[in-house]
């Protein structure tokens, strides 16, 4: 009988240590957010996935953005959660498994081209030779869309526009500029509009055009990782639904399946296809 307590405490205290057993990988998700708010976003997926693939997955933040690209091309970080842009950057090394889905929109997106209300502007063609304030060239919402719809329309923004990049990246300071003046038309996301309302009234900024859609963020992981982990991580994301912890935490409402493929129309307006 005193065996059987034994082996019984042993297996209570040792089991669990065992199922996270062999090589620890590392999670992270590109820092659009602060240190805080990102590990509160990743931190339940890690334990997910580690739970439904018994193996152990950390969560871990990188500094900016460079410094996540970078990690992801080095294979230093296994997992990651990213922009379509960065994940065009860094699928050499890492393939896409899963994109994610969320609102009205689902696993897309899309720019806006704004002005003032008052401004002459009227459309695309108009913007040629215009001073025109941006996300930062790395954001998908914030350039990439826009720059994708200008093409289409004969107009290469990088040489034929003026670019200036808002402070610290920010979506509502890009309507801080075109409001004051300091830009005559801005590049956010479509989802940024109303952003800057408590500050600048809405109806001094107008939508001069909807933009190219864009896919969505990318869940992706190293490439040389063991098929069967693969297999498994991508089943652990598909399977989420929306009520789930690991989806509030993401504010996301699921995953769906998704390709290196489904990025080309990022790479294209990136000049990297």
């Amino acid at each position: 009988m005193r065996i059987r307590c034994v082996l019984w405490i042993i297996l209570v205290v040792v089991a669990p240590a065992l199922v996270y057993a062999g090589d620890t990988y590392k999670l992270s998700m590109l820092p659009r957010y602060s240190s805080e708010e990102i590990n509160r976003r990743i931190s339940p997926l890690a334990d997910y996935l580690s739970q439904k693939t018994g193996t152990k997955i950390e969560a871990v933040i990188t500094s900016d953005f460079a410094q996540y690209e970078k990690q992801l091309k080095r294979g230093a970080i296994e997992l990651g959660y990213e922009n379509p842009y960065i994940y065009t950057l860094v699928s050499e090394t890492h393939e896409a498994l899963a994109m994610a889905v969320k609102g009205k929109d689902r696993d897309k997106f899309r720019g806006i081209v704004v002005a003032r209300a008052d401004s002459e502007l009227t459309s695309l063609n108009d913007l040629r030779g215009k001073t025109i304030s941006i996300v930062g060239h790395t954001s998908a919402g914030g350039y990439l869309s826009q720059k994708l719809s200008l093409m289409e329309v004969g107009i290469n923004v990088e040489s034929e526009c003026t670019i200036i990049e808002a402070v610290e990246n920010k979506q509502e300071n890009v309507l801080f500029a075109v409001y004051t003046g300091e830009a005559d038309a801005g590049f956010i996301r479509e989802s940024a509009l109303h952003q800057a309302d408590s500050y600048i009234p809405a109806s001094q900024i107008k939508v001069l055009s909807q933009c190219a859609w864009l896919p969505n963020w990318a869940f992706s992981v190293k490439k040389t990782l063991p098929a069967k982990l693969k297999k498994d991580l991508q089943a652990a994301v598909l399977d989420l639904k929306p009520d789930h912890p690991v989806m509030q935490a993401l504010k996301i409402e699921s995953f769906r399946l998704a390709a290196d493929g489904d990025y080309d129309t990022v790479r294209r307006a990136s000049g990297s296809n």
